[in-house]
């Protein structure tokens, strides 16, 4: 019996580890098993739902109008009910906020890599999966219903965004995507539209593990 006691705690200890660590961004283990390359809609939501940050691009107003990348947290939703509109928790104190506001083209940029599911493969290899997300970086409308359901998505796999000063105004913004990009395998970048994206079925059921990763 204290065998099967000690076994218990020493389990859920381990498992509680690996997932806390996880959704701080460090490549130990993903919830949902990774979809084949082939099924590009549910393979690109499962991309988006499992990372937890990229860099996010925008049109800079002080250097001509070059690209502007920042590494920043993200949130698709709660954890595997990612809904695939990516929202971000930003202040106009940092430039990406800044410019979001006077030019709103943007696009976002997801590694594989980042979430321990390519081995020991170069995060540049086809098969250890990319993805940017092309569109419109907007300001979500505070208290809304959608603010609401964006800011209980990011504090939950951010929960140190709660802290973070008041006096910076950080707001909720979102992509709305308009193009995708993505490459997963050998042959360039999967056809996927935008539709196809946002209506892939997110749960475990859907999924059938990769076996060539």
């Amino acid at each position: 019996m204290k065998i099967i006691v000690y076994f218990s705690v020493f389990a859920s200890i381990f498992i509680l580890g690996l997932f806390q660590e996880s959704v701080q961004g460090r490549p130990l283990l993903t919830s949902l098993p990774r979809p084949r390359p082939d099924d590009a809609a549910a393979f690109a939501r499962w991309l988006v739902s499992q990372s937890s940050w990229g860099v996010l691009n925008t049109i800079s107003s002080d250097w001509g109008g070059a690209p502007f990348g920042n590494v920043v947290s993200f949130s698709d939703g709660l954890p595997d009910k990612g809904k695939g509109v990516p929202y971000f928790y930003l202040t106009a104190l940092d430039p990406t906020a800044s410019y979001a506001m006077k030019d709103q083209r943007s696009s976002f940029t997801i590694s594989e890599y980042n979430i321990g599911t390519c081995g020991k493969k170069d995060p540049e290899n086809p098969t250890c999966a990319k993805i940017t997300l092309i569109g419109k970086l907007k300001l979500v409308e505070g208290s809304s219903k959608e603010d609401e359901f964006a800011r209980t998505a990011l504090f939950t796999k951010h929960p140190e965004m709660k802290t973070w000063p008041k006096s910076h105004n950080f707001q909720v913004f979102k992509l709305d995507i308009e193009n995708i990009f993505m490459i997963n395998w050998y042959g360039g970048p999967k056809p996927l539209t935008v539709e196809q994206y946002l209506n892939a079925k997110m749960n475990k059921f859907t999924f059938i593990a990769d076996t060539t990763a």
